[in-house]
This record gives structure tokens, C-alpha cells and sequence, in this order.
């Protein structure tokens, strides 16, 4: 994957509060909850299948840890500098970011819509969120009480050598279905979400995964839409990759991979096979539309 030449890095949406030292216990979501990448079953698969850190979903406050000061240090790098073997992957993820942001802002603006743009945040190991304390332990996510992604960028290296889900492109589609979280704020349809699992909380389960799967949609969708304006250009190698990764974080992949027996009715993220499904949807369609995992069998 490569970005239009000439693309640099900028930080106007990023706060990179990486090298501080961080207290807490892990993560504990205080109110508006959090959507990612992966979640709990990750945090037992890289625990080892044991206790502390994941999620604890009780609305019930959350540790307060003081924030480093933002480093500049990431503006004006060329995107050039993020891609290749020995490739800056913090140049890498805040130059996709911004293309998703683009990408979305251009695709809102063609159906008449605003788009209220999020912030990157880079952060090691633990940070102060609107939605509690962020752990990397449960992998890259999103939070909508302050509107904002966060990643600890050596959850790459976590993709890659624990979940056999390298790539660049692969490391691109985990930033898009983190935006594709806030897209789903920007419209609503998160807030639709949590309305419905409150009046139905024998559904709750299903509409998580149904939030999951549009969001790796939407991931496709920018692919698609970036690589018509040109502002992303993918080899042959690309897509597979993605595809590889949206099947190696299945919630029955992942169980198995932790030593736990594969329970469909636990999943709050999708099977393996519906993740590369709805990511395939939108690499095809580039349609926003074509990602109503609500109407549509997941």
C-alpha cells in the first residue's frame, strides 16, 4: 500500500501521548462504553487466558492517570517514511488515519451530510479516556464519549506475530474500522444501538456484532473510495492481507486461539467468516449503503 506522493503527516487530529508513565488497572469503562477492534477475547489470548485488564463494562466511574505533554515530533513526516519493511509504523497509522478522515469527510459532503471529524490518539500502554482507563491489552478501539481512536502502535507487532496478520494494509483496515466506530456515531446509529440493547438486553450480544461487522464495511468502503481518488494506491498483495487479518480476529478464531471452546452466543465482534464477509462488502461496493448489517443476515 502506498499513500499519493508527496502525502506528509499531519498531526492537526492526532495527540500522540506516547512515552509517559502510566498507572491505573487496565480498562474500566466508565460511561458510553467502548467499541474495538477486538476486545476481551484478545486480552485473554494475550494474557494467556488469564485474569486482570479487559473490559468492565459497569458504568461505574474509572481511574484518573495523568497525561505526558504531545509530541510534534510526527508532523511533516512523509507518509513514504511509514511504508515498506523499515517503515515507521507511527508515520504509517496517523498518514492512514488522515486518509480515512478525508475519505469519509469527502463521502459525506457527496450525500449532502457533515462529517464531525475525530482525533488520533498514540499512547503506550495505558491512557486516560472519556470512557475510562485505556489499556493496549485489549487491542486498538474506539470511544464515543469522547469521540475518539486510540492505539497503542506495538499492537501491530501483536497482529502480526501472535495472530499471523501482518501487512501493511492489514494494519490500515484496523485504523478504518476504528473510524468506521465514529462514523457510526457521526450518523447515529451507535446511539440507535445502545437504545435498542437497553430495551432488549437478550439482544445485546447481536447488536454488538451487527456495530462490528459495519464497521469493518466501512472499512472497505474507504479502501475502495480512496483507491478511485488516489489517494491510496494497493498492490496485489493488499487485499488478501486485510481479508487475512478480518478472519484472524473472529471471535472463534480467537477463542480457539486462547483455549476456550467457540461459543457463538458469547461473540461481540463476529465469526471469522462473517468479518471478512462485510470488510469484502465494502471493498467491492465502495457504498456506505451496502453496509446495513441491521436489515441484512450477519
Amino acid at each position: 500500500m502506498d499513500f499519493d506522493e508527496g502525502a506528509a503527516a499531519d498531526t492537526g487530529s492526532v495527540e500522540d501521548r506516547r512515552g509517559g508513565g502510566f498507572g491505573g488497572r487496565g480498562l474500566a469503562i466508565g460511561g458510553g462504553g467502548v467499541v474495538g477492534l477486538i476486545g476481551l477475547v484478545l486480552t485473554l489470548l494475550l494474557n494467556g487466558g488469564g485474569g486482570g485488564g479487559g473490559l468492565g463494562v459497569d458504568g461505574t466511574g474509572f481511574d484518573q492517570v495523568a497525561q505526558p505533554p504531545a509530541s510534534s515530533e510526527l508532523a511533516g513526516q512523509s507518509c513514504k517514511a511509514g511504508t515498506g519493511p523499515e517503515g515507521r509504523i507511527d508515520v504509517f497509522a496517523t498518514c492512514a488515519f488522515n486518509d480515512v478522515q478525508a475519505t469519509w469527510r469527502d463521502l459525506f459532503t457527496r450525500a449532502g451530510q457533515d462529517y464531525r471529524p475525530t482525533t488520533l490518539v498514540l499512547y503506550s500502554g495505558q491512557t486516560t479516556t472519556g470512557c475510562g482507563v485505556g489499556s493496549s491489552a485489549a487491542g486498538p478501539f474506539y470511544c464515543p464519549a469522547d469521540e475518539k481512536v486510540y492505539l497503542d502502535t506495538t499492537f501491530f507487532t501483536e497482529l502480526r506475530t501472535k495472530l499471523g496478520a501482518g501487512g501493511d494494509f492489514a494494519q490500515a483496515y484496523v485504523v478504518a474500522h476504528e473510524v468506521g466506530h465514529h462514523v457510526q456515531t457521526v450518523l447515529g446509529t451507535s446511539a440507535q444501538v445502545d437504545r435498542a440493547r437497553q430495551k432488549k438486553p437478550s439482544q445485546a450480544a447481536e447488536l454488538s456484532v451487527r456495530l462490528e461487522l459495519q464497521a469493518d464495511c466501512y472499512s472497505g468502503v474507504w479502501a475502495n473510495a480512496a483507491q478511485k481518488a488516489g489517494s491510496i494506491t494497493l498492490d496485489p498483495s493488499d487485499i488478501p492481507e486485510a481479508v487475512n487479518a478480518a478472519g484472524q480476529i473472529g471471535d472463534d478464531r480467537l477463542q480457539k486461539g486462547a483455549g476456550r471452546r467457540v461459543d457463538p452466543e458469547s461473540f461481540t465482534h463476529g465469526s471469522a467468516e462473517q468479518r471478512q464477509t462485510w470488510l469484502q462488502r465494502g471493498l467491492s461496493s465502495g457504498d456506505p449503503a451496502s453496509c446495513d448489517t441491521f436489515k441484512s443476515s450477519p
